[in-house]
Protein backbone atom coordinates (compact mmCIF):
# COMPACT_ATOMS: atom_id res chain seq x y z
CA UNK A 1 0.00 0.00 0.00
CA UNK A 2 0.99 3.58 -0.84
CA UNK A 3 2.19 6.18 1.63
CA UNK A 4 -0.45 8.17 0.27
CA UNK A 5 -3.54 5.39 0.20
CA UNK A 6 -2.24 3.87 4.06
CA UNK A 7 -2.51 7.46 5.43
CA UNK A 8 -6.20 7.66 3.52
CA UNK A 9 -7.12 4.28 5.16
CA UNK A 10 -5.99 5.20 8.60
CA UNK A 11 -8.24 8.63 8.23
CA UNK A 12 -11.22 6.39 7.38
CA UNK A 13 -10.83 4.23 10.05
CA UNK A 14 -10.43 7.12 12.46
CA UNK A 15 -13.68 8.80 11.44
CA UNK A 16 -15.23 5.04 11.59
CA UNK A 17 -14.87 5.39 15.33
CA UNK A 18 -14.95 9.60 15.99
CA UNK A 19 -18.21 11.28 16.67
CA UNK A 20 -18.26 12.74 13.10
CA UNK A 21 -17.66 12.61 9.18
CA UNK A 22 -14.91 14.36 7.63
CA UNK A 23 -14.30 14.49 4.06
CA UNK A 24 -11.04 11.58 4.06
CA UNK A 25 -8.31 14.40 2.93
CA UNK A 26 -8.48 18.29 3.28
CA UNK A 27 -6.56 19.98 0.43
CA UNK A 28 -7.17 23.67 1.27
CA UNK A 29 -10.04 25.90 2.93
CA UNK A 30 -10.77 29.64 3.54
CA UNK A 31 -12.85 31.53 5.50
CA UNK A 32 -16.36 29.42 5.65
CA UNK A 33 -15.38 27.08 3.01
CA UNK A 34 -12.83 23.27 2.82
CA UNK A 35 -12.14 21.40 -0.29
CA UNK A 36 -10.86 18.28 -0.89
CA UNK A 37 -8.07 16.56 -2.48
CA UNK A 38 -11.04 15.73 -5.43
CA UNK A 39 -12.47 19.11 -5.38
CA UNK A 40 -15.33 19.10 -3.63
CA UNK A 41 -16.22 21.87 -1.36
CA UNK A 42 -17.57 22.01 2.19
CA UNK A 43 -19.23 24.91 4.01
CA UNK A 44 -17.66 24.30 7.03
CA UNK A 45 -20.53 24.63 9.63
CA UNK A 46 -18.64 23.25 12.57
CA UNK A 47 -16.07 25.17 12.88
CA UNK A 48 -13.10 23.02 13.85
CA UNK A 49 -14.85 22.54 17.27
CA UNK A 50 -15.30 26.38 17.72
CA UNK A 51 -11.61 26.85 16.86
CA UNK A 52 -12.22 28.41 14.09
CA UNK A 53 -14.10 31.34 15.07
CA UNK A 54 -12.79 33.87 12.61
CA UNK A 55 -12.76 31.33 9.95
CA UNK A 56 -9.42 29.30 7.73
CA UNK A 57 -6.72 30.97 6.91
CA UNK A 58 -8.03 34.59 8.01
CA UNK A 59 -5.64 37.06 5.97
CA UNK A 60 -4.98 39.35 9.55
CA UNK A 61 -4.13 36.02 11.49
CA UNK A 62 -2.41 34.47 8.18
CA UNK A 63 -0.34 38.29 8.00
CA UNK A 64 0.19 37.98 11.72
CA UNK A 65 2.17 34.96 11.83
CA UNK A 66 4.12 35.16 9.17
CA UNK A 67 5.69 38.02 10.12
CA UNK A 68 6.80 36.27 13.39
CA UNK A 69 7.54 33.89 11.18
CA UNK A 70 10.41 36.09 9.93
CA UNK A 71 11.78 37.02 13.78
CA UNK A 72 11.51 34.18 15.75
CA UNK A 73 9.29 31.52 16.52
CA UNK A 74 10.00 28.93 19.32
CA UNK A 75 12.19 29.79 22.30
CA UNK A 76 12.63 27.85 25.75
CA UNK A 77 11.57 29.15 29.20
CA UNK A 78 14.67 30.26 29.62
CA UNK A 79 14.38 33.18 27.64
CA UNK A 80 11.81 36.25 27.04
CA UNK A 81 10.81 37.19 24.05
CA UNK A 82 9.22 40.49 22.82
CA UNK A 83 5.51 39.07 22.54
CA UNK A 84 4.84 37.22 25.95
CA UNK A 85 4.43 40.37 27.93
CA UNK A 86 1.95 41.87 25.63
CA UNK A 87 -0.23 38.68 24.95
CA UNK A 88 -0.11 38.51 29.17
CA UNK A 89 -1.50 41.80 29.28
CA UNK A 90 -4.17 42.31 26.74
CA UNK A 91 -5.49 38.85 27.39
CA UNK A 92 -5.76 39.82 31.08
CA UNK A 93 -7.82 43.12 30.04
CA UNK A 94 -9.67 41.57 27.96
CA UNK A 95 -11.14 38.95 30.92
CA UNK A 96 -10.52 41.98 33.58
CA UNK A 97 -8.74 39.76 34.98
CA UNK A 98 -4.99 40.25 36.03
CA UNK A 99 -2.80 37.49 35.63
CA UNK A 100 -2.53 34.42 33.04
CA UNK A 101 -0.91 31.57 32.32
CA UNK A 102 -0.11 30.19 28.80
CA UNK A 103 -0.30 26.66 28.13
CA UNK A 104 -1.05 25.15 24.57
CA UNK A 105 -4.62 23.06 24.64
CA UNK A 106 -7.38 23.28 26.34
CA UNK A 107 -6.86 20.49 28.27
CA UNK A 108 -3.48 21.51 29.48
CA UNK A 109 -5.39 24.41 30.88
CA UNK A 110 -7.76 22.57 32.05
CA UNK A 111 -4.87 20.74 34.44
CA UNK A 112 -3.76 23.94 34.74
CA UNK A 113 -6.97 25.42 36.69
CA UNK A 114 -6.99 22.17 38.52
CA UNK A 115 -3.60 22.47 40.44
CA UNK A 116 -4.05 25.86 41.19
CA UNK A 117 -7.60 25.52 42.57
CA UNK A 118 -5.84 22.92 44.86
CA UNK A 119 -2.84 24.70 45.84
CA UNK A 120 -4.76 28.06 46.39
CA UNK A 121 -6.99 25.87 48.72
CA UNK A 122 -4.23 24.34 50.76
CA UNK A 123 -2.36 27.57 50.84
CA UNK A 124 -4.43 30.50 51.16
CA UNK A 125 -8.10 28.54 52.23
CA UNK A 126 -6.14 26.07 54.41
CA UNK A 127 -7.83 23.24 53.55
CA UNK A 128 -5.32 19.80 54.66
CA UNK A 129 -3.16 18.68 52.28
CA UNK A 130 -4.59 15.84 49.99
CA UNK A 131 -8.17 16.44 51.19
CA UNK A 132 -9.04 19.32 48.26
CA UNK A 133 -12.39 18.61 45.83
CA UNK A 134 -13.58 20.13 43.18
CA UNK A 135 -17.17 20.08 42.13
CA UNK A 136 -17.88 19.24 38.17
CA UNK A 137 -20.87 18.86 36.41
CA UNK A 138 -22.36 15.48 34.74
CA UNK A 139 -22.29 15.21 30.88
CA UNK A 140 -18.95 17.65 31.13
CA UNK A 141 -16.38 17.53 28.23
CA UNK A 142 -12.76 19.62 29.39
CA UNK A 143 -10.57 17.44 27.75
CA UNK A 144 -8.92 13.53 27.39
CA UNK A 145 -6.06 13.56 29.42
CA UNK A 146 -6.41 10.53 32.59
CA UNK A 147 -6.95 13.09 35.24
CA UNK A 148 -10.11 15.10 33.31
CA UNK A 149 -11.35 11.70 32.13
CA UNK A 150 -11.86 10.70 35.45
CA UNK A 151 -14.34 13.30 36.65
CA UNK A 152 -16.49 12.95 33.41
CA UNK A 153 -19.96 11.00 32.57
CA UNK A 154 -18.54 10.14 29.12
CA UNK A 155 -18.22 6.25 28.98
CA UNK A 156 -16.17 6.23 25.39
CA UNK A 157 -14.29 9.08 26.84
CA UNK A 158 -13.50 7.23 30.30
CA UNK A 159 -13.85 3.37 30.15
CA UNK A 160 -10.05 1.94 30.49
CA UNK A 161 -8.31 4.14 31.57
CA UNK A 162 -8.66 3.87 35.05
CA UNK A 163 -7.17 3.66 37.98
CA UNK A 164 -8.73 7.06 37.88
CA UNK A 165 -7.71 10.78 39.83
CA UNK A 166 -9.92 11.06 43.59
CA UNK A 167 -10.40 14.37 43.93
CA UNK A 168 -13.66 15.28 42.07
CA UNK A 169 -16.85 15.52 43.13
CA UNK A 170 -20.09 15.31 40.08
CA UNK A 171 -23.52 16.91 40.40
CA UNK A 172 -26.25 17.81 37.54
CA UNK A 173 -25.44 20.42 35.28
CA UNK A 174 -28.24 23.17 36.03
CA UNK A 175 -29.14 21.91 39.88
CA UNK A 176 -28.13 24.67 42.55
CA UNK A 177 -29.81 22.33 44.62
CA UNK A 178 -26.99 19.22 44.71
CA UNK A 179 -24.14 21.64 43.56
CA UNK A 180 -24.71 23.19 47.48
CA UNK A 181 -25.43 19.50 48.76
CA UNK A 182 -21.92 18.58 47.51
CA UNK A 183 -20.20 21.04 49.03
CA UNK A 184 -17.80 21.08 52.09
CA UNK A 185 -15.16 22.80 53.96
CA UNK A 186 -12.66 20.93 51.71
CA UNK A 187 -14.32 22.17 48.89
CA UNK A 188 -11.63 24.44 46.42
CA UNK A 189 -13.46 24.87 43.30
CA UNK A 190 -16.48 24.48 40.84
CA UNK A 191 -15.54 23.86 37.31
CA UNK A 192 -18.59 24.13 34.90
CA UNK A 193 -18.60 25.02 31.03
CA UNK A 194 -21.43 27.95 30.99
CA UNK A 195 -22.85 26.07 27.91
CA UNK A 196 -21.84 21.98 27.41
CA UNK A 197 -20.69 21.89 23.60
CA UNK A 198 -19.55 18.45 23.62
CA UNK A 199 -23.29 17.33 25.57
CA UNK A 200 -25.15 18.90 23.05
CA UNK A 201 -24.92 22.73 23.14
CA UNK A 202 -26.61 22.38 26.90
CA UNK A 203 -27.59 25.82 28.08
CA UNK A 204 -28.18 25.84 31.87
CA UNK A 205 -31.54 27.33 33.13
CA UNK A 206 -31.68 31.04 33.70
CA UNK A 207 -30.07 32.76 36.80
CA UNK A 208 -28.10 29.29 37.37
CA UNK A 209 -24.94 31.15 36.71
CA UNK A 210 -25.00 34.03 39.07
CA UNK A 211 -26.25 31.38 41.76
CA UNK A 212 -23.66 29.31 41.42
CA UNK A 213 -21.53 32.97 41.37
CA UNK A 214 -22.76 34.29 44.74
CA UNK A 215 -22.74 30.52 46.38
CA UNK A 216 -19.28 30.13 45.49
CA UNK A 217 -18.65 33.61 46.83
CA UNK A 218 -20.34 32.69 49.94
CA UNK A 219 -18.66 29.70 50.66
CA UNK A 220 -15.31 30.86 50.20
CA UNK A 221 -14.63 28.42 46.49
CA UNK A 222 -13.45 29.48 43.30
CA UNK A 223 -15.34 29.35 40.40
CA UNK A 224 -13.71 28.16 37.20
CA UNK A 225 -15.64 28.97 33.87
CA UNK A 226 -13.69 26.69 31.35
CA UNK A 227 -14.88 28.82 28.28
CA UNK A 228 -12.96 26.42 25.59
CA UNK A 229 -15.83 26.20 23.35
CA UNK A 230 -17.98 29.21 24.47
CA UNK A 231 -15.62 31.92 24.75
CA UNK A 232 -14.31 34.56 22.56
CA UNK A 233 -17.56 35.86 20.57
CA UNK A 234 -18.82 32.39 20.05
CA UNK A 235 -22.39 33.11 21.74
CA UNK A 236 -22.54 36.78 20.81
CA UNK A 237 -20.81 37.52 24.15
CA UNK A 238 -16.98 37.82 24.77
CA UNK A 239 -17.43 35.09 27.21
CA UNK A 240 -20.67 33.52 27.82
CA UNK A 241 -20.62 34.27 31.18
CA UNK A 242 -21.46 37.47 30.20
CA UNK A 243 -25.05 36.83 29.33
CA UNK A 244 -25.87 36.36 32.89
CA UNK A 245 -23.31 39.43 34.08
CA UNK A 246 -20.85 36.63 35.68
CA UNK A 247 -17.90 36.95 36.39
CA UNK A 248 -15.70 34.01 37.48
CA UNK A 249 -12.39 33.65 39.62
CA UNK A 250 -11.19 31.95 36.73
CA UNK A 251 -11.12 31.55 32.94
CA UNK A 252 -9.78 28.74 30.69
CA UNK A 253 -9.26 29.64 27.33
CA UNK A 254 -8.25 27.71 24.22
CA UNK A 255 -9.25 26.57 20.68
CA UNK A 256 -10.57 30.44 19.08
CA UNK A 257 -7.75 32.01 20.81
CA UNK A 258 -5.15 30.30 18.39
CA UNK A 259 -7.48 31.55 15.49
CA UNK A 260 -6.92 28.22 13.53
CA UNK A 261 -3.63 29.12 13.11
CA UNK A 262 -1.71 27.75 16.21
CA UNK A 263 -2.90 25.77 19.32
CA UNK A 264 -3.08 28.70 22.48
CA UNK A 265 -4.79 28.31 25.52
CA UNK A 266 -4.63 30.22 28.98
CA UNK A 267 -5.90 30.54 32.12
CA UNK A 268 -6.94 33.91 33.02
CA UNK A 269 -7.23 35.07 36.81
CA UNK A 270 -6.53 37.33 39.64
CA UNK A 271 -2.77 37.94 41.50
CA UNK A 272 -4.14 36.32 44.18
CA UNK A 273 -4.96 33.09 42.86
CA UNK A 274 -2.66 32.39 40.46
CA UNK A 275 0.04 34.25 42.31
CA UNK A 276 0.36 30.82 44.28
CA UNK A 277 2.42 29.44 41.52
CA UNK A 278 6.24 30.72 42.29
CA UNK A 279 8.38 30.40 39.06
CA UNK A 280 9.14 27.51 37.80
CA UNK A 281 6.74 25.20 39.83
CA UNK A 282 4.23 25.14 36.64
CA UNK A 283 4.91 25.86 32.91
CA UNK A 284 4.93 24.49 29.84
CA UNK A 285 7.82 24.31 27.07
CA UNK A 286 5.44 25.90 24.41
CA UNK A 287 3.20 27.47 26.16
CA UNK A 288 3.45 31.87 25.62
CA UNK A 289 6.03 31.06 22.68
CA UNK A 290 6.32 33.77 20.43
CA UNK A 291 4.51 32.78 16.98
CA UNK A 292 1.35 31.56 19.39
CA UNK A 293 1.47 34.96 21.14
CA UNK A 294 1.77 37.06 18.16
CA UNK A 295 -1.28 35.41 16.52
CA UNK A 296 -3.40 35.77 19.91
CA UNK A 297 -2.36 39.15 20.05
CA UNK A 298 -3.90 39.73 16.96
CA UNK A 299 -7.58 37.67 17.99
CA UNK A 300 -7.83 39.86 21.04
CA UNK A 301 -7.38 42.74 18.69
CA UNK A 302 -10.27 41.50 16.87
CA UNK A 303 -12.30 40.75 19.47
CA UNK A 304 -12.07 44.50 21.10
CA UNK A 305 -13.67 46.00 18.08
CA UNK A 306 -16.89 43.81 19.37
CA UNK A 307 -17.54 43.36 15.31
CA UNK A 308 -17.68 39.75 15.65
CA UNK A 309 -19.70 39.72 18.73
CA UNK A 310 -22.43 41.31 16.84
CA UNK A 311 -22.32 39.10 14.26
CA UNK A 312 -22.56 36.21 16.40
CA UNK A 313 -25.61 37.85 18.77
CA UNK A 314 -27.39 38.95 14.76
CA UNK A 315 -26.62 35.62 13.02
CA UNK A 316 -27.47 34.12 15.67
CA UNK A 317 -30.89 35.20 16.04
CA UNK A 318 -31.42 34.19 12.62
CA UNK A 319 -30.02 31.00 12.84
CA UNK A 320 -32.09 30.22 15.98
CA UNK A 321 -35.29 31.72 14.36
CA UNK A 322 -34.97 29.73 11.66
CA UNK A 323 -34.16 26.27 13.31
CA UNK A 324 -36.77 26.70 15.73
CA UNK A 325 -39.67 26.58 12.86
CA UNK A 326 -38.49 23.31 12.38
CA UNK A 327 -39.47 22.59 16.22
CA UNK A 328 -42.55 20.03 16.35
CA UNK A 329 -41.30 18.33 12.73
CA UNK A 330 -37.80 16.86 11.61
CA UNK A 331 -36.70 18.18 14.88
CA UNK A 332 -37.40 18.10 18.45
CA UNK A 333 -35.85 20.57 20.17
CA UNK A 334 -32.89 23.21 19.45
CA UNK A 335 -30.86 24.73 22.36
CA UNK A 336 -27.46 27.03 22.12
CA UNK A 337 -26.81 31.03 21.94
CA UNK A 338 -25.31 32.92 18.77
CA UNK A 339 -23.67 31.12 15.75
CA UNK A 340 -23.49 27.81 18.40
CA UNK A 341 -26.68 25.33 18.00
CA UNK A 342 -27.40 21.79 19.08
CA UNK A 343 -30.50 20.71 17.11
CA UNK A 344 -32.33 17.31 18.51
CA UNK A 345 -33.14 15.04 15.56
CA UNK A 346 -37.11 13.87 15.95
CA UNK A 347 -37.57 9.68 15.91
CA UNK A 348 -38.07 8.43 12.60
CA UNK A 349 -35.82 11.29 10.78
CA UNK A 350 -32.34 9.55 11.45
CA UNK A 351 -29.63 9.73 13.96
CA UNK A 352 -27.29 12.71 14.25
CA UNK A 353 -24.44 10.72 12.65
CA UNK A 354 -27.02 9.90 9.58
CA UNK A 355 -27.94 13.67 9.48
CA UNK A 356 -24.31 14.30 9.27
CA UNK A 357 -23.29 11.91 6.36
CA UNK A 358 -26.34 13.35 4.14
CA UNK A 359 -25.26 16.64 4.92
CA UNK A 360 -22.06 15.83 4.49
CA UNK A 361 -22.80 14.67 0.91
CA UNK A 362 -24.07 17.90 -0.05
CA UNK A 363 -21.72 19.67 0.96
CA UNK A 364 -22.08 20.93 4.72
CA UNK A 365 -20.08 19.80 7.81
CA UNK A 366 -21.79 19.65 11.31
CA UNK A 367 -21.07 17.85 14.46
CA UNK A 368 -22.98 14.89 15.91
CA UNK A 369 -23.31 13.67 19.16
CA UNK A 370 -25.10 12.06 22.20
CA UNK A 371 -27.24 9.62 19.40
CA UNK A 372 -29.76 11.86 17.76
CA UNK A 373 -28.07 15.27 18.05
CA UNK A 374 -26.36 17.49 15.62
CA UNK A 375 -24.53 20.40 16.67
CA UNK A 376 -24.17 23.86 13.94
CA UNK A 377 -20.87 26.12 14.91
CA UNK A 378 -19.96 27.74 11.53
CA UNK A 379 -17.19 30.55 12.00
CA UNK A 380 -18.34 34.12 13.14
CA UNK A 381 -17.32 35.61 9.70
CA UNK A 382 -19.94 33.41 7.64
CA UNK A 383 -22.33 35.80 5.19
CA UNK A 384 -26.15 35.38 5.99
CA UNK A 385 -26.05 33.70 2.12
CA UNK A 386 -23.81 30.92 3.05
CA UNK A 387 -25.91 30.81 6.43
CA UNK A 388 -28.89 30.12 4.49
CA UNK A 389 -27.33 28.13 2.31
CA UNK A 390 -26.36 25.45 4.64
CA UNK A 391 -29.80 25.70 6.45
CA UNK A 392 -31.59 24.91 3.24
CA UNK A 393 -29.35 21.86 3.00
CA UNK A 394 -30.44 21.20 6.53
CA UNK A 395 -34.50 21.07 5.28
CA UNK A 396 -34.09 19.31 2.22
CA UNK A 397 -32.30 16.27 4.23
CA UNK A 398 -34.93 16.19 7.11
CA UNK A 399 -37.26 16.60 4.14
CA UNK A 400 -35.94 12.92 2.34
Amino acid sequence: MSTTASAIASAEAHSAHNYHPLPVVVASAEGVWMTDVEGRRFLDMLAGYSALNFGHCNRRLIDAAKAQLERVTLTSRAFHHDRFADFCTQLAELCGMEMVLPMNTGAEAVETAVKTARKWGYRVKGVMDGRAKIIVAGNNFHGRTTTIVSFSTDHEARADYGPYTPGFEIVPYGDLTALEAAMTENTVAVLLEPIQGEAGVLVPPAGYLERVRELTRRRNVLFIADEVQSGLGRTGKTFACEHEAVVPDMYVLGKALGGGVVPVSAVVSSADILGVFRPGEHGSTFGGNPLACAVALEVIAMLRTGEYQRRAAELGDHLHRELGLLVGGPVEAVRGRGLWAGVDIAPGHGTGREISEKLMDRGVLVKDTHGATIRIAPPLVISKEDLDWGLDQLRAVLDE
